[in-house]
């Protein structure tokens, strides 16, 4: 059976016995604050337990995206050393809220594993409560004899209060629980040495895969138990070791769960994978390497597809941390020099296609998260490792402050860092680390103020005056100025006096301009303007020769009515935000600027394109409404507060704040940015686009005024040309599916076409085939449009002759192209590979590939090469 085929025969099992099945709730937590990370299967169920939600299915099975790498439930160390570790995994469970216990949970239990699965009876052990005498719990002697009509008593074992009674946390429900375990050693193995002595002995043949909890107690604040006026059933099944089991394997790695991605890493780093290794044996090292890439590969899929991006802090430093450490044994191990975890992505996405499509739905964008990670990351890694192995040591002892000098010049995650001491044997001085993290943060915190000795004072005068909310041109002094060189590039900074220029700040772009003489026969460019201590900075490429004179500063009018529009456009998209998807909507960043806007704002699930139009079509009523804008400074922060304006989480306010409203029973909102006097100036806001960009994160991108009008026009100039290449139908729409309709119908004939040719082309292929050494082998350039005409052809020869070792050389498109084919018995008696094969082959192309034994392609630049290869071909069997 394969891995979707077990899944879904679980779930088909209990569906079939009256559980209503649930989808998997996200990896990422976002409404437990106990909780990064989803790490049970319980987890979306807590509530139901706790008594906090009503309960709408009294019977629920699933299978749940786990997660496991921080906390109590840590198992990130053993990920990869082991065989059945790992980060995330898929946890089947079934439950009863109130209505079947363990008569019903013990029977299905063993219905499934022995009679659905098949697994053999003799190779199962159970155990059950034996009871605790402190806290005066029985032996749950119920489970004992239900357990004894299905299995003999010796295989019954009574486990302690750590293994065998289930607590979701210092209070609340709880109750003994029951597992199952599964003895995988060799039958020999089986039959000299009992298999229950190593139950729960860390044993990695003999292992749990079930563990059926009987909630029928509540621990209380003070440490006791009283009894629960239902009870519960709460199980889980780790699917990854099931398969394992099902598919009898000595590793969950061996599976296929985990080999398509295994085989890939392979065949790409050109290195076997030697599964069974053992510590210190040759390729050990690579084989752990390859299992915890294909581990971690998961964890951070689904982490980023659930809305947390890599980061420094919380759970965005742990997906961070768990791709370091991927990147880091690829590196080491498999000497993948250059990003490779993001090639893994779309294998993984299309496994979990049809189970947890989240993911083939984000594929695009979780790949090139997971690239830019690896870049990063990438650029220092290699710096820093030739750092720690000529770092030198005789007390075993990493330095604190070595081990901050690889954290903050080389990127290393701590851990990280603990890892590879680890595999010297040696430890790391915490806290003499932790102490040059808080004098670094005091050193940051020092660099932010502004060195006055940098500064050239041009003028005398310390108070900046910014006018730009009335003026967009000032008469204007500059204080001071400094050279400052950024990627090469020579600017000044300039402080004036009086300034119509807005900084950066609150997701608006600082203003762009010039400052010109009185003259008016010298101007220069202001690009860009921002805050830093206070001050406001001008960045200029050029300064006047004499700066001590009278300028004039004069903002773009352009671009400033332009950043205006879209940023009062926010104003009134985050209330009609609130309006159409409530209350909990904020504001979580934003970026405003002349050309478009960006918003982001907190909200738990996708915008549909229904509340997207009515978000829409809200702004756009107020816009045509010309609400006149309500500006109020100096207003107290607590006035303002009181008077229902909406802050920002997270902003840090002054005594007296600026208040902007657009009709008081709309959008009131603090803000230091620049507005429209009246909102109907914005014209019509467009928006673009909605995405999830971190957990419980979304973004709105969006246009307007003559951005919007230019997109519009854009659009209808689209379906203008569109119904003139279609000669002006009158349903637009019928026409465009006719057309696809006959474009389809004929790349049906194209297709049976190229098969009847590639058909015919089979039996003259055969006619020139040659015996070599018990060998058919066959080379031979053909022409055919594609690679799946090809591959076709490959396994049309093969059905008609045996002994097969086929090479096709094709050019496609203009590129050459080699296709290799093996007889299966041909990879076992004489030891051909297709995938080796056809990556030495490529050579002669200037190309690469590979694929399975007995099937594998390659790509490359150099057609001239394509005889050479054939050519070649032959001595692999002369």
């Amino acid at each position: 059976m394969t891995t979707k085929e077990i899944r879904q025969g679980f779930l088909d099992f209990f569906a079939a016995k009256g559980h209503q099945i649930v989808p998997s709730a996200p990896i990422v937590v976002k409404d437990d604050p106990t909780l990064m990370f989803t790490n049970a299967g319980m987890n979306q169920f807590k509530d139901l337990f706790l008594g906090e939600a009503a309960i709408k299915h009294s019977r629920v099975a699933d299978t749940q995206r786990c997660l496991r790498v921080s906390g109590k439930h840590n198992d990130l160390e053993e990920v990869g050393i082991d065989t059945y570790h790992h980060t995330m995994f898929e946890m089947l469970g079934n439950w009863s809220f109130g209505d079947y216990f363990k008569k019903e949970a013990i029977a299905w239990s063993w219905e499934l594993l022995t009679e659905v699965y098949k697994i053999p009876k003799d190779q199962l052990y159970v155990s059950v409560f034996e009871g605790d005498d402190k806290e005066g719990l029985p032996k749950d002697q119920e489970a004992f004899e239900i357990w004894k009509q299905y299995i003999s008593e010796d295989r019954i074992l009574l486990g302690n209060k750590k293994d065998n009674f289930w607590e979701m946390g210092e209070t609340g429900p709880c109750g003994p629980c029951s597992e199952i375990h599964v003895d995988m050693r060799p039958e020999a193995e089986r039959k000299m040495v009992n298999g229950s002595a190593l139950v729960n002995q860390d044993d990695p043949q003999v292992i749990e895969i079930w563990n059926n909890v009987f909630m029928q107690y509540n621990r209380l604040k003070n440490g006791s138990l009283e009894k629960l006026p239902n009870q519960h059933v709460d199980t889980g099944m780790g699917l990854e070791r099931l398969v394992r089991v099902i598919q009898n394997k000595t590793s969950n790695y061996d599976t296929d769960v985990f080999q398509p991605l295994i085989q890939y890493i392979s065949e790409q780093s050109r290195t076997p994978y030697i599964g069974s290794s053992n510590p210190g044996e040759e390729g050990w090292g690579s084989a752990v390497a390859m299992r915890v890439m294909a581990d971690h590969i998961r964890a951070i899929c689904f982490c980023i597809a659930d809305g947390t991006l890599p980061s420094n802090n919380k759970a965005g430093y742990v997906v961070r941390r768990i791709l370091r450490r991927a990147v880091r044994y690829a590196y080491t191990f498999l000497n993948l020099k250059e990003p490779f975890l993001n090639k893994l992505v779309p294998i993984l996405a299309d496994q979990f296609d049809g189970v947890f499509s989240e993911l083939k739905k984000q594929q695009d964008f979780v790949q090139k998260v997971v690239l830019e990670e690896e870049m990063s990351f990438l650029r220092t890694l290699a710096t820093g490792i030739q750092r720690f192995e000529r770092f030198e040591t005789a007390d075993k002892l990493i330095r604190g402050d070595f081990a901050f000098e690889l954290y903050d010049t080389f990127g290393f995650p701590i851990d990280l860092t603990e890892l590879m001491a680890r595999e010297k044997g040696w430890t790391v001085d915490m806290e003499g680390f932790e102490a040059e993290l808080q004098q670094q943060k005091q050193r940051s915190r020092a660099a932010t103020a502004i060195d006055t000795g940098d500064w050239i004072i041009s003028n005398e005068g310390d108070e900046v005056e910014f006018i730009g909310y009335d003026d967009l041109e000032s008469d204007c002094k500059i204080l001071k100025y400094r050279k400052v060189t950024a990627k090469g590039k020579d600017q000044f900074q300039v402080v004036l006096n009086r300034t119509p220029f807005y900084a950066e700040s609150g997701g608006q772009a600082g203003d762009t301009g010039k400052i010109e003489d009185h003259s008016g026969l010298f101007e220069y460019e202001v690009t860009d303007t921002k805050k830093e201590n206070g001050l406001i900075i001008h960045y200029l490429d050029q300064i006047p020769e004499d700066p001590s004179g009278t300028f004039r500063a004069v903002v773009d009018p352009i671009n400033r009515i332009a950043t205006e529009n879209n940023h009062s456009a926010t104003h009134l998209l985050h209330a009609a935000l609130k309006q159409v998807l409530g209350v909990h909507v904020n504001q979580k960043g934003s970026l405003v600027n002349g050309d478009y806007l960006r918003f982001d704002f907190s909200h738990f699930s996708k915008v549909t394109d229904q509340e997207l139009a009515e978000i829409e079509s809200i702004v756009n009523r107020k816009i045509r409404e010309n609400i006149h804008l309500k500006e109020e400074r100096n207003v107290p922060y607590q006035d303002a507060i009181n008077s229902g304006v909406t802050a920002l989480f997270g902003e840090k306010y002054g005594d007296f704040v600026r208040v902007i409203t657009f009709d008081d029973h709309f959008s009131k909102e603090l803000c230091g940015g620049t507005h429209v006097k009246a909102s109907g100036q914005i014209g019509y806001l467009k928006i673009l686009s909605e995405s999830a960009v971190a957990a419980g994160v979304r973004r709105i991108e969006a246009i307007s005024a003559d951005a919007a009008e230019k997109f519009i026009n854009g659009q209808n100039e689209q379906i203008k040309g569109l119904k003139e290449l279609l000669k002006n139908p009158n349903d637009l729409l019928k026409s465009v599916e006719s057309l696809l309709e006959e474009n389809n119908r004929l790349k049906k004939e194209i297709e049976k076409n190229i098969l009847e040719r590639s058909a015919g082309l089979k039996h003259e292929l055969v006619k020139e085939a040659i015996n070599i050494n018990g060998v058919n082998f066959l080379a031979k350039q053909v022409d055919l449009p594609n690679t799946d005409a090809v591959k076709s052809l490959a396994y049309a020869v093969k059905d008609l002759l045996d002994d097969l070792f086929l090479v096709l050389a094709c050019e496609i498109d203009g590129k050459p192209s080699l296709t290799v084919m093996v007889s299966e018995n041909l990879v076992k008696e004489k030891g051909l590979n297709a995938g080796t094969i056809v990556r030495e082959l490529a050579k002669e192309i200037q190309g690469g590939g590979g694929g399975q034994p007995f099937f594998a392609t390659a790509g490359g630049k150099d057609s001239s090469g394509m005889e050479r290869a054939l050519e070649k071909a032959k001595l692999f069997v002369g």
